[in-house]
């Protein structure tokens, strides 16, 4: 199963490790992590996975048929 990260990039810096050699690395805000809808093998769609929602966004951007799991899971915008 694949794995990935879900967030917002917030820029980049540099780090360095125990040799004095400089490392440039990406910043990366993850989470939270909402779980907006569940699809299983039973279903109607014949496989197991998770739709994950990251940050809010303005209703008026939203998809239409978006809202409907946004509006089951209040806590989710």
């Amino acid at each position: 199963m694949p794995l990935g990260l879900l967030g917002k990039k917030l820029g980049h810096t540099r780090v360095y490790n125990a040799q004095g050699v400089l490392i440039p690395v990406t910043v990366v805000l993850a989470g939270p992590n909402r779980v907006l809808q569940v699809k299983t093998q039973a279903g109607k769609d014949g496989y197991n996975a998770v739709q994950l929602g990251f940050g809010s966004q303005k209703p008026q951007r939203i998809a239409k048929p978006c809202l409907l799991y946004t509006s089951i899971c209040p806590g989710c915008r």
